[in-house]
């Protein structure tokens, strides 16, 4: 028998592009399209889904917020999401949510089906690097310094990097500045790549 799916997203071509990709799985059928959160809980709540796959970039409101509030009302329903550029913060935030899978944007289809598979299984399926220690080994960066950096490299200015990690305007320049100074970077785009090369982001 086929998972149930509810997708929510705010753009009707992404929504139908997801749809058409998961149901052609034997084992997948996208039971409802939504956009905003307030549809896909009652989607959810109506359909007996078993996973919800959410495009936060598409919908508007805290995806994590609405996570946690569907599985208050179906608890049984797994919760995977697709972001552009998963940070720290997002990762811990959307564990303690219950979400299953952080899927990044750039992983590619196979990788989003399978997350979708292991969500409606009730298992964690995220890449490894997004559990653990954000930093590799031997990194200098705080977890606050390294979604900095990360966000940097993703283009996000200082104010969407402040929206995103819950932080102020000036907080968000005091973690870049540190950065730079423990990696003796020219700027916060030298320090994304001085960064990137020896795996600390």
């Amino acid at each position: 028998m086929a998972h149930r799916v509810v997708i929510a997203g705010k753009s009707l071509l992404i929504v139908e592009l997801l749809a058409e990709s998961l149901n052609r799985e034997k084992d997948l059928d996208v039971v409802a399209a939504v956009s905003g959160y307030p549809g896909l809980i009652e989607a959810v709540a109506r359909t007996e889904a078993e996973v919800a796959l959410i495009d936060p970039d598409r919908v508007d409101g805290d995806c994590v917020a609405a996570a946690g509030e569907l599985r208050k009302v179906r608890p049984q329903c797994g919760v995977a999401l697709t972001v552009d550029t998963p940070t720290r913060t997002l990762v811990d935030r959307a564990l303690r949510a219950g979400v299953l899978s952080i899927v990044p944007k750039g992983a590619g289809l196979r990788r989003l089906i399978d997350s979708v598979r292991g969500a409606a299984s009730g298992q964690v399926v995220m890449d490894p690097r997004l559990l653990g220690a954000v930093g590799g080994q031997g990194s200098p960066l705080t977890d606050r310094e390294a979604d900095v950096l990360r966000l940097t490299a993703s283009g996000a200015s200082v104010k969407e990097m402040a929206d995103e990690l819950y932080l102020s305007v000036g907080t968000i320049r005091n973690l870049a500045s540190a950065a730079i100074k423990k990696l003796k970077a020219r700027n916060r785009y030298d320090a994304v790549r001085i960064a990137s090369e020896r795996c600390w982001i």
